[in-house]
């Protein structure tokens, strides 16, 4: 599913949706399951200098965040907890 061209706010650069599985959840405290992530987005705000990965619910809504130095380092670190699906990268300009 795409995504909005801005995701909190700041511009999607590039992104990826898991399908029907997501890619990994997130979980509580106490371990229960409080979201599952679907949609991974880079993404920047107009004047900053770093990209931020968004990863997103089923609605795009933005579930946790994360900043980084470059597109690359942000795919680069993919946390192990979202790698049950392996993730495309889609460039926002292919979206249009």
């Amino acid at each position: 599913m795409k995504p909005p061209e801005l995701i909190d706010g700041a511009k999607v650069l590039e992104w990826v949706w898991s399908g029907d599985n997501p890619f990994g959840v997130v979980k509580t405290c106490a371990g229960e399951v409080a979201f599952e992530i679907y949609g991974l987005a880079i993404c920047q705000y107009s004047g900053d200098l770093v990209v931020y990965r968004f990863s997103c619910d089923k609605n795009w809504e933005t579930v946790q965040d994360d900043s980084y130095i470059s597109i690359d380092e942000a795919k680069e670190y993919l946390p192990a907890q979202y790698q049950c699906v392996k993730a495309t990268w889609t460039c926002s300009d292919k979206t249009t």
